[in-house]
């Protein structure tokens, strides 16, 4: 039976494919300054640890990913990327609540994520689902003027 959750404008959410790698990269580029590669995303779909959810609509074109990956009791969000042209329509919300979803079969009880300290929206989607800050690390993510920023470590039990 394949997993499949209903998103927003008429997309839905379901596991990504071994096919999709190339697309994936193309939108992790658009919203990180160092984005994965094609082969690094591959590499994760293989991975039985992870999990990688798409949003995509009823032809399958892509609209964002979340990639987690579980290790034990807990769960770490990888990373989450949304297509530019579908930002702030709620896909962000979906995929990160199909997740959520998903890990209520699993042994994790919960889930820790990085997050630049500037990036409102997602500090914005991350606590409103229940996200709190547990930590900081300084000089975590490279900018692109050579400067770096701090990520917000942050966690969530999952029940």
């Amino acid at each position: 039976m394949r997993k499949l959750w209903l998103g927003p404008h008429g997309l839905h959410v379901e596991p990504a494919e071994p096919g999709d790698a190339e697309e994936l990269a193309r939108i992790h580029a658009q919203g990180f300054f160092r984005g994965w590669s094609r082969e690094e995303l591959a590499q994760f779909l293989e991975q039985a640890e992870c999990t990688m959810l798409v949003a995509c609509d009823a032809r399958r074109r892509l609209a964002g990913f979340i990639l987690v990956r579980l290790i034990g009791d807990e769960a770490e969000l990888l990373s989450i990327a949304v297509d530019p042209k579908w930002r702030g329509k709620r896909v962000g919300q979906a995929l990160l609540r199909a997740a959520l979803d998903d890990l209520l079969f699993s042994a994790a009880r919960r889930m820790f994520l990085e997050v630049d300290e500037r990036n409102t929206a997602a500090l914005r989607l991350y606590r409103s689902n229940g996200f709190v800050e547990v930590g900081k690390r300084k000089g975590y993510y490279p900018r692109p003027d050579g400067s770096t920023a701090t990520a917000l470590v942050m966690a969530a039990d999952l029940g």
